[in-house]
C-alpha cells in the first residue's frame, strides 16, 4: 500500500473531495486495528487471567507501542470531531480542511509504516504481530497516497502567510467565552513576556515578581479554584488555554500556574475543610506561592521507594531526607511535601502528604526557614522558576498540616492530581510548539538565499506544514483531555495520550525550526535556541515518555 504521501500526480487536486466522509469512514478499520493489537498483547501478556508485569516489561517496546498506536487512533478521532464541529458551524475552510487532510494523510502513513517513538524507535504494525490488511480500504488508500502532498503542504504555508495576523494556524474549534480568554493572555504574552524572555533564560534570572503579580490580578493561580475559595471557578479547558498562550511566550511563565493548580487539586480532592479554607484563598489570590517536592535523587518516577522521612513529635512531625528537581522551591511559602511516615514501610503504602510551610528566600539567602537547605541545579531550559536540590534535616511541620488529616494516604492524593497536571503539561508543550513555529515563520519570510525567502523552498515550507498541522493535533487531543475532565470523566488515559504526543510535537516543532535557521539557530542570540532547550523538558517532567506509554499501555490492557 503506499502511505509516502509524496508522489501525487499533477492532476491530483491538492483539495480530496468528499473529505470528510473520506476520513471518516477511514477511522473505523483505525480503531478495529488498535483493539485487534491490545488484545493479541492482553492474551501475550497475561498470566492466570491478569496481565503480568514481568511479561509485560520484557516486552516493553510493543507495550509502549501499543501506547503510540492508541494514541495515534484517539487523535485521528478527535480530528474528526473537530473538522464536523467546524463544518456543522461553517467554518471547515480551505485552512481547516487541508490541515485535517494532512493530518489523516501523515497519521494513516506512519500507522502502517512506522509510527516513530522517539529519533530512534519506530514502532511498526508487525511488531505488534499485525498487518496493514485491516487498513486495505479505498478510503485510507486515497488518504495515505493523496492526503499529504507537495501540493497540500505548499498551499496551507501560502494560506498561513495570508491569515498570519490569526492567532492560530486554522479554527480552534473552542467557543467564543474561551477564545477570548485566548486573546487577553495573547495581549499579554506579547506586551509583556516576549520582550523580555530570551533575556531571562541568557541571564538564568527567575521570573520577575511583577510579572506574578500581574498574573494574580488577571486570576492565573485561581483560575480553577471554586467562587467559595476566592477562585474564578473556571474549566480545566480554560487552564489549556491559559497554559498555551503564557507557554508560547516563555515556559516558565506558563508553568507559574502548574504548581498552584497541582497544590489546589491536592488539597480539594484530599484535604480536610479546615485546610482548604486555609490554604486555598490565598493560592488563588497568588499571596501564597505553592512548590511541589516529590522526587528524590535515587527514585525519580518510583515514588513508592522514597525515602524522605516524616516522624511524629509532641507538636507535629519533623522531616529528614534528600529532595531533587525542585521547581521555583526558593521564593514560594508552601511545600506539598511527600514523605514516608510508616518507616516498616517499602511501598507507597507508607507515605503521607504535607503542606510544609517555609518562609520564602531572597537570592542572597534562599533557604533562611530552620531544618532545610538547598542549592541550585543548572539547567539547559526551563529557567525561569529554577531548580533545587534540597536537604532537610529535623525540619519542622505542624500536625494540622498532614493533608487530610489521615497518615498513608499520600500517593492516593498524589495520583488524583495526575490528570490535571498531564493536562497542562500538553497544554503547556502545544504552547512551546506554537512558539517554535511562530519565529521559524518569520525567519523563512525574512531570511533570503539564492535569491528568494527561505519559506518558497518546499522542504522548508514542508517543515512549517507539517508543525501547523501536528499542533493542531496535538491541541485537539489536549481540548479532548480537558473537557472529559470538566465532565467528570476519567480521563487519566486521554491525559496521558496528550501529553505524551505532545511532547514529542514540541520537540519536532523546535527541532525543525532551529534547522530552518540552519548555523544562526545555533546562536544563543536567538530565540530558537532557547524554546529548543526549553521544549526537550516537556518529555521528562509530569513522567517522561517512556512512563507515560507504560502507563498508557497498563489502563489499555487492565
Amino acid at each position: 500500500m503506499p502511505h509516502d504521501g509524496q508522489d501525487v500526480t499533477m492532476t491530483t487536486p491538492i483539495l480530496l473531495p468528499d473529505l470528510l466522509d473520506l476520513t471518516g469512514a477511514a477511522l473505523a478499520p483505525v480503531k478495529a486495528l488498535a483493539d485487534e493489537a491490545t488484545a493479541r498483547l492482553r492474551e501475550e501478556l497475561s498470566e492466570d487471567g491478569r496481565v503480568s508485569a514481568p511479561l509485560m516489561e520484557a516486552n516493553q517496546s510493543a507495550a509502549h507501542g501499543l501506547a503510540w498506536l492508541a494514541t495515534y487512533a484517539q487523535s485521528l478521532t478527535q480530528m474528526q470531531a473537530w473538522a464536523e464541529r467546524l463544518s456543522a458551524d461553517g467554518k471547515f475552510t480551505e485552512i481547516e480542511q487541508i490541515i485535517h487532510q494532512i493530518a489523516f494523510g501523515e497519521y494513516l502513513a506512519q500507522i502502517c509504516g512506522g509510527i516513530p517513538m522517539s529519533q530512534g524507535e519506530i514502532l511498526r504494525l508487525n511488531d505488534l504481530g499485525l498487518t496493514t490488511e485491516t487498513l486495505d480500504t479505498p478510503e485510507i488508500r486515497t488518504l495515505t497516497a493523496s492526503g499529504n502532498s507537495q501540493a497540500a503542504r505548499t498551499r496551507l504555508v501560502e494560506l498561513m502567510q495570508e491569515q498570519s495576523a490569526n492567532i492560530t494556524v486554522g479554527a480552534t474549534g473552542l467557543e467564543d467565552e474561551l477564545e477570548m480568554i485566548r486573546e487577553q493572555f495573547r495581549r499579554f504574552t506579547v506586551d509583556r513576556v516576549d520582550p523580555h524572555a530570551h533575556g531571562w533564560h541568557l541571564r538564568d534570572e527567575l521570573i520577575p515578581m511583577e510579572i506574578i503579580d500581574e498574573l494574580a490580578e488577571m486570576g492565573v493561580f485561581g483560575l480553577t479554584i471554586p467562587e467559595e475559595y476566592g477562585g474564578l471557578g473556571l474549566s480545566k479547558a480554560s487552564m489549556v488555554v491559559v497554559s498555551e498562550e503564557l507557554s508560547r511566550g516563555y515556559i516558565g511563565v506558563g508553568s507559574l500556574g502548574t504548581r498552584s493548580e497541582i497544590a489546589a487539586e491536592l488539597i480539594l480532592c484530599g484535604g480536610t475543610d479546615a485546610q482548604k479554607a486555609q490554604w486555598l484563598p490565598g493560592i488563588a489570590s497568588g499571596e501564597t506561592l505553592p512548590t511541589a517536592v516529590f522526587t528524590e535523587p535515587n527514585t525519580g518516577s518510583d515514588l513508592g521507594s522514597l525515602r524522605t522521612r516524616a516522624v511524629k513529635t509532641d507538636d507535629g512531625y519533623e522531616i529528614t531526607g534528600n529532595k531533587t528537581w525542585i521547581t521555583h522551591a526558593a521564593r514560594t511559602h508552601v511545600m506539598t511535601l511527600l514523605a514516608r511516615t510508616d518507616p516498616s514501610s517499602t511501598d507507597h503504602r507508607g507515605l503521607s502528604m504535607f503542606l510544609a510551610e517555609k518562609t520564602p528566600g531572597t537570592d542572597e539567602d534562599p533557604f533562611p526557614t530552620p531544618g532545610m537547605s538547598g542549592g541550585e541545579i543548572e539547567v539547559l531550559g526551563y529557567r525561569g522558576m529554577k531548580e533545587y536540590e534540597l536537604g532537610f534535616d529535623g525540619f519542622k511541620v505542624a500536625a494540622d498540616n498532614l493533608l487530610g488529616g489521615e497518615e498513608g494516604k499520600g500517593f492516593k492524593q498524589l495520583m488524583q492530581t495526575f490528570e490535571s497536571a498531564r493536562i497542562q503539561t500538553a497544554a503547556r508543550a502545544v504552547g512551546v510548539a506554537q512558539a517554535a513555529l511562530d519565529v521559524a515563520m518569520r525567519y523563512a519570510q525574512d531570511r533570503k538565499q539564492f535569491g528568494k525567502p527561505l519559506i518558497d523552498f518546499p522542504r522548508v515550507s514542508g517543515k512549517l506544514a507539517m508543525m501547523a498541522v501536528e499542533i493542531m493535533i496535538a491541541r485537539q487531543l489536549t481540548y479532548f483531555s480537558a473537557w472529559e475532565k470538566d465532565n467528570d470523566r476519567r480521563c487519566d488515559l486521554e491525559a496521558g495520550m496528550a501529553k505524551l504526543l505532545g511532547a514529542r510535537v514540541a520537540w519536532a516543532a523546535a527541532d525543525n525550526g532551529l534547522q530552518i535557521h540552519g548555523g544562526n539557530g545555533f546562536a544563543l542570540e536567538y530565540t530558537i535556541s532557547r524554546i529548543l532547550c526549553d521544549a526537550r523538558i516537556l518529555n521528562i517532567f509530569e513522567g517522561a515518555a517512556e512512563i507515560q506509554a507504560q502507563v498508557i499501555a497498563r489502563r489499555l490492557l487492565g
